[in-house]
This record gives C-alpha cells, structure tokens and sequence, in this order.
C-alpha cells in the first residue's frame, strides 16, 4: 500500500476506534483497552512510517479525499497535505495518544462510564491529528469542533468532583468564541478566494490584502490563540487541566494547546505569509511575553500541583509563540523545539502528579510531602522534568530556551529594536521563576516530612511508570543530542515553514506557485551553537540584569512577622539556637515563598481580582482581545 494514504488511515484509524468502542466496548474493559491500544499504536505507526518520505526525503504528501483533484487550477475536494511542519507536529500528536493510552490502563481502572472515556479519548486524538495533517481550512474548522467537544466532555469526565462541571462550561464557552471566530474567518476567505485549500490560499493572498481579507485573518488568529490558550485566552486551561483525568491534562497539555499553535504557524507563515509584518512579529512577541510571565507568576501562588502545572503549561506556550513571532529561522527553530519540548517535560509533570493522585490520594501540596521515601521512582522522573522545564543543562529545555534567548538576541541587533532584548530578559525572569516554583513542588510534595497518613502509599504500577520512564529518558537524550533532532526534525520543519513554494506546487501542480508570483520569504538559516563564549557572555549579563529587576522590584520594609490579631511576634517563624524540643518540620508550599508574594502582593492581588472565576469576564477579555487585534491588523498590515 502506498504511503500516500498513511496520513487519512491514521485519522479514521481513531475515529473508528471510537465507533468500535461503543459498539463492542460498551461491557467490557479489556475489550476497550485493546481497542484504544490498537489504534494508538496503528496510528503511531502510520505516521511514523512517513518520517523517512517526508523528512529525510523532503517529500511532501498530498491526498485528495473522493479522489476530488482540483479542476481548471481551482481545488474543490477536501485534501489532505502533510509537508515537514505538518508532520512535526503530527508525531507529537501520536506519541501523546500512545503514551497516555498506555498510562490510562492503570490509572483510570477504578473509574466508571470508561466506555465513554475511551470514545472521548479517541475522538479527541483524531480530531487533532486531522488538524494538523488537513490541507482544507474548513475541514480545519471541523477537526477543531470535534477537538473542543471531546475535550469538554473530557474535563467533566469525573463530575462527581467539586469543579468539573464548572471547568467544562468555561470550556465550552471560550472555545465556542474561539471556534465561531476560526468559521467566521473562513467563510469571509472563501467569499473572498472561492476556495478553501490552504495551498491555493497562499497562492491568491500572497502579497494581496483586502480589508475583507484582513479582517479574515485577525479572527482566525483570533479563533487559534484561543484554542492555544495564551493570554488573556488561557482563564479555562488552569480549571480544565486541574478537573480533568491526569491522562487527559497530559493529553491537553501535550497535544491540544499544540494545535492552537500548530495553527497560527500555519497562518501566519504559509497561508497568508504575514511574517514579513514588523507589526504582526511585535503582537506575537508582546501576547508570548505576557504569557510567559502571567503564567508563571500565577503557578508561583497556586497549592495544587495540577492547577501549578497547568500554570506552567500556559507560560511555557508563551515561549512558543514568542520564539515563532521573532519571524527568523533561527527562532522559529526554537519555537518547534520547545513545542516539542514542552510535550515531553509537561507531559512527564502532569504523569508525575497523576502517580501521586492515585497513590497518595490527593494534589494539594500542603497535605504532601516526603514522597521520594515511598515512591522513588517516581520522584527521579518528577525531577528530571522539573530540571528540564526549568532550563537546566544538560536536558532538552535548556537548549530549546538557550535557542529562543539566542533569536531574541540576534533580532535586537539585526533589526535595531532594543526591545527584542528585553525579551530575552523576561525569558531568562521566567526560566528563574518556573525554577522556583519547582523548587516548591519538590519541598512539598517529595521532599520534607512525610505525613503519617502516608505511611502506606506505594509506587505507582508498572504501567503508569513506564510512559514517565519513555519520557524521562526523551528529556535526556533531546538535550544531549540536539544536533540529531535538529538535523532530522526541526530543520525540515522549519524549511517547511518559510519556503511555501513546494507545498503549493505540490497540492495545486508543478509550476503553479511560479504562475501566482509566489516567492519564498528571504530568512537566514538558522545557526547555533550551546558553547559560544560571546553569547555566555552576553547570557552572563543578561542574568544579572534579570537579577538585578527582581531585586529591585521585590525591595520592601518587611520588618518582623507579626500576628494580625494580637501584634506580637509570631513563633511560626521564630529563630530558635538550643534547648528546644525536636521537633519534625515541614516547609509546605503555601511558605516557602511567602517573602516573594509578600513584595509582589499588589500585583497578585490584582491578578487574582482579574481570574474571578465569572464566565462571562472571561468571555469579555476573549472579545475586548480580539477587538485589539483586529485594531493592530488593520492599522499595520494593509
């Protein structure tokens, strides 16, 4: 059989896996394991199959559904395009499916309904599989419907818990602005192009704004950001990832967020090719910054080790998207090699925190502590995520960190806008911050005293364990062997992403790029290099400056501790030298930096005065966005 048709029979592959759960599977549990297993590793493998064409062979796929091939140069059928980026993000996809299939088994044997778990569960992965492998914006639209309502259901699976339900609705009503967004924008496109595959798109937009199309734009990446929760359209991520199965936040984290960027790099790099807008590269970079920040700080308060981890996916999908708004080779490489990144360490934390759910009983971090005394295992992989998600050498988020402090650098001096150093700044503030607050997990949750009423807990079983050592390992070995994953992987992808001429000939016929005037965006190769002295350097300074900022923006007159009730000195946090009686002592995660909430108490106090909670202000902060965007796209890019 022809690889040609690996991509749709990896995506049918999972939606009649769903079919066949709920007509086999509806009684039996061993029946809908083996089912989801199938499909998962039959989808793996599809895809997988296609890494030697595709990226090593450079060749990119196009399949026509209804053998549908475009008549007189206009494409009317749905077609199915998978070039190097596709792909990138397409394996990202099925390693997650796999992964988490396999942790499932385990961690949700107690649960019930899981009938309707594993259609969810397939549903969800087949819908964003096909995102990312479609060549039809409306069958775009259409995955995307079918991602955010098994992800709804997903999140209220287990709606016996206090805020399931809640976090669904939010779900559904910021998805659905998201979603009706991303439909607006296509039927303008089409009422503007009178097709709706994405390579004769690039080939009419090129260079060809209307106000029509323009606003098109603004409410697709409108629409995409939404589904890729940057802020301010993050407020349903914390509550969603926190309700939903650890096997599923996993899966939110790992996978579904990707799609939303996924979807903006397609926008703005191949369907409409904007990148060459200096006003589009700073609206990117100021939405990344501010995620990265936000979310970070907002995970520095939290005491539930998913909602933190949920926190921290938010920021770190503001280094994505601040590294693909850079507009160079160098930074978009970047950004695909967090992306990727971000979905084996997150995906690792989230597995982590599901082991100590299921063992312990609970995620609060102020009932855990000393853990790595009963689940070691455990701890060792909570630790190499921890050190790769902070950017330590020598795991993978440091050289996909070190790789976007590098663009932002190089930006500043090749464009002459100091502000691009700044970015750095900020990236290198966050990396410290996202190192703290792990620092707390680790105190809290595995480290310290461990409580009498954990006594008993145990490891976790062998297969909730084997996809965080799978994991674990890939963390590592990333790191170490970055030149392997930029030669087969991110190199391609990112080739993809900038010379748009192959895809559109490709789907649309020989020479059919050439004919519209479509011509490839001029960007420079990407180069790095871990150990070059100069950039040390600058890096040196850099983290002084950061240090410098925290310092003096944290400066306050503490003074001594004292009882608001009695204004006497609190014992909590006396200094004792000899004679006392020994006492075991925990740090929970509500103290260890209480000092830096204290400093930074007017800015948490506002934030959590803007996170109330109220659908409806988050569906306002999703609408007054996208006004702001719209503004910025029709002030600067006609």
């Amino acid at each position: 059989m022809s690889y040609i048709h690996f991509p749709v029979l990896a995506v049918m592959l999972l939606f009649m896996g769903a079919f066949l759960t709920v007509v086999f599977g509806r009684h039996n549990q061993g029946v809908r394991v083996g089912i989801c297993t199938v499909t998962s590793v039959g989808a793996f493998a599809l895809i997988a199959a296609l890494i030697k064409p595709v990226m090593l062979g450079g060749e990119v796929i196009s399949y026509w559904m209804g053998n549908w091939s475009p008549v007189e140069g206009y494409a009317i059928g749905i077609g199915y395009e998978v070039d190097q980026l596709g792909l990138f993000f397409a394996l990202l996809v099925v390693a997650t499916v796999l992964l988490s299939a396999i942790y499932s088994i385990k961690y949700m044997e107690n649960d019930s309904s899981l009938d309707f778990y594993y259609v969810l569960f397939q549903m969800l992965a087949g819908g964003v599989l096909g995102l990312v492998l479609t060549g039809d914006v409306f069958n775009m639209f259409i995955m995307i419907e079918i991602m955010t309502f098994s992800a709804v259901g997903l999140t209220a699976f287990r709606n016996h818990k206090w805020g399931a339900v809640e976090a669904a609705f939010k779900y559904l009503i910021i998805g659905s602005i998201g979603s009706s967004m991303v439909l607006f924008g296509v039927a303008i496109l089409y009422a503007q192009c009178h097709t709706l595959n994405m390579a004769q798109l690039s080939s009419i937009l090129s260079g060809n704004n209307s106000p029509a199309t323009i606003m098109a734009f603004a409410l697709m990446f409108t629409g995409l950001a939404v589904k890729a929760f940057i802020v301010p359209f993050h407020a349903p991520a914390a509550d969603s990832y926190a309700a939903a199965p650890t096997s599923i936040s996993m899966v939110f984290s790992g996978m579904v967020n990707k799609a939303g960027v996924y979807g903006m790099i397609r926008l703005v790099y191949i369907i409409f090719r904007a990148m060459d807008s200096s006003a589009l590269q700073m609206l990117m970079v100021v939405f990344g910054c501010v995620t990265m920040f936000v979310g970070v700080t907002m995970a520095l308060a939290q005491h539930d080790f998913k909602r933190l981890l949920a926190f921290h996916s938010i920021s770190q999908i503001g280094y994505v998207i601040t590294a693909a708004g850079l507009g160079t080779a160098l930074g978009l490489t970047g950004g695909l090699f967090h992306a990727m990144n971000h979905t084996l360490f997150k995906g690792l934390l989230f597995l982590c925190a599901g082991a100590v759910l299921k063992q312990a009983g609970t995620t609060n971090l102020d009932q855990l502590g000393g853990l790595s005394k009963r689940m070691p295992k455990t701890t060792i992989c909570f630790l190499v995520g921890a050190f790769s998600i902070s950017g330590l050498p020598p795991f993978n988020g440091f050289a996909s960190k070190w790789l976007i402090y590098q663009a932002a650098f190089a930006k500043a001096v090749e464009s002459g806008k100091i502000i691009y150093a700044f970015v750095t700044v900020i990236a290198v503030i966050v990396s410290v911050m996202t190192l703290a607050s792990f620092i707390k997990v680790t105190q809290a949750a595995f480290f310290g005293q461990l409580p009498a009423r954990l006594n008993d807990v145990q490891e976790a079983p062998t297969l909730m364990l084997v996809p965080m050592w799978i994991m674990s390992i890939l963390c590592v070995l990333s790191g170490i062997f970055y030149n392997v994953v930029d030669k087969y992987l991110l190199a391609p992808a990112t080739d993809a992403a900038i010379n748009v001429t192959n895809y559109i000939d490709t789907m649309m016929g020989g020479g059919y790029a050439a004919a519209a005037g479509v011509r490839n965006i001029a960007i420079a190769p990407a180069e790095f290099s871990y150990w070059n002295p100069i950039l040390w350097l600058v890096l040196f300074i850099v983290v002084l400056a950061a240090a410098f900022i925290v310092m003096i923006t944290g400066k306050s007159d503490r003074g001594e501790i004292l009882c608001a009730e009695t204004d006497v000195e609190d014992g909590k946090y006396a200094t004792f030298f000899s004679g006392e009686h020994s006492l075991p002592s925990h740090v929970a995660g509500s103290d260890l930096f209480w000092g830096f909430k204290k400093d930074w108490k007017k800015y948490f106090h506002v934030i959590e005065g803007l996170h109330s909670g109220i659908v409806s202000d988050y569906a306002l902060w999703a609408v007054a966005a996208s006004a702001v965007i719209v503004i910025v796209m029709f002030g600067f890019m006609r």
